[in-house]
């Protein structure tokens, strides 16, 4: 599936990413951190490499258990072996929740430089939706 941007929503979680006609990505991520979470702990998904990345190749930005985020660096990650192992974004996605995501709970959303769309997660469902500029429109929970 080709088109641009997609959001991501999970409680207190939102995430967007985005490539314009010349094929420059974008990707944010804003997070009000955990429910009930200790004193001066910061928010995690927004840290540029863990929860949120863009770069000439792909925008990714993740939500979930920050912990299980940071450790993965799972937004560079997506980027990393899309340069480094050859993958599409899809295949680069569905690897990174594989490999990378250990302990914890999270999904991410990518676009790639060239329009392709791309999420997984390795929970029961996350919020997203993707728009295109030629109207087509998707919104999903489940797998």
């Amino acid at each position: 599936m080709n088109g641009l941007p997609i959001s991501v929503y999970a409680p207190e979680t939102v995430g967007c990413v985005a490539v314009d006609s010349q094929g420059c990505c974008a990707a944010a991520t804003s997070t009000g951190g955990l429910m009930n979470k200790k004193t001066g702990r910061i928010g995690d998904s927004p840290l540029i490499g863990a929860g949120t990345y863009a770069c000439d190749v792909c925008g990714v930005s993740c939500t979930g258990e920050g912990e299980a985020i940071i450790r993965g660096t799972l937004a560079r990650e997506v980027a990393a072996v899309m340069e480094y192992k050859g993958l599409g974004l899809q295949e680069a996605v569905d690897f990174v929740v594989k490999e990378r995501l250990d302990e914890g709970l999270a999904g991410l959303i990518a676009v790639s430089k060239t329009g392709e769309v791309a999420y997984g997660f390795n929970c029961v469902g996350m919020f997203r939706g993707c728009a295109t500029e030629d109207g087509f429109m998707e919104v999903g929970i489940w797998e």
